[in-house]
């Protein structure tokens, strides 16, 4: 199987544009480059690793808290991405949801496997940082973490992702209506899981 290089978040993918302020999701270059990618092009397929990688990274990351880790797993979605990708059908779903949707099956994946591991030596590790914004940030993570999993995905894929509530529909096989609900509550509990730690609900007062 083809190694998928390590490439840096800012360089230019070849069709053009730039990896941090490429298209909307299933633009046409993106599909355009899904097309080529199943006929064995190698330049589209780095195209579509320097579009996806770091908001893929970002967003298994929110699962694994572990910046190492969330590359492992993204680095392998990309790898399966080489064979998989013929059998994708644009008609079934869009591409972006697509691949989401294998990043976070694989992120959940990982996580189980490493069930064993004992959570608090990772929070011991992260509590040893003093800097005020470190602090905010555990905050938030440990806030998240007391939310039902469909409201905390929700959640991450708006605030962290800045996917509108169709797009997060699409990644997550639920409504859109569902989908406003679910940030409504979702918003609703974290504001109140951060101000029972006296922390300022930065996410909870975004926009929807």
């Amino acid at each position: 199987m083809p190694e998928v290089p390590r490439q840096s978040p800012s360089e230019s993918p070849q069709a053009g544009g730039s990896a941090g302020k490429a298209e909307r999701p299933d633009s046409r270059l993106v599909r355009a480059a899904v097309r080529r990618a199943q006929q064995g092009d190698r330049e589209a397929l780095h195209f579509l690793y320097v579009r996806y990688a770091p908001d893929l990274l970002r967003y298994v990351n929110s699962f694994l808290h572990d910046h190492h880790e969330a590359e492992d797993v993204v680095q392998n979605v990309f790898a399966k991405l080489v064979t998989a990708i013929g059998k994708y059908e644009e008609k079934a779903v869009p591409f972006t949801a697509c691949i989401l949707r294998v990043a976070r099956n694989a992120a959940l994946d990982h996580l189980r496997a490493r069930r064993a591991v004992p959570t608090e030596e990772v929070r011991v590790a992260e509590t040893s940082e003093a800097d005020t914004s470190l602090e905010r940030g555990l905050d938030i993570r440990e806030a998240l973490e007391e939310l039902p999993t469909d409201q905390r995905e929700v959640l991450v894929l708006r605030h962290v992702m800045g996917l509108t509530p169709v797009e997060i529909a699409g990644t997550l096989e639920k409504t859109e209506s569902s989908v406003h609900g679910l940030h409504h509550r979702g918003r609703r509990a974290l504001q109140g899981a951060l101000e029972s730690r006296d922390a300022i609900p930065v996410v909870a007062q975004s926009a929807a």
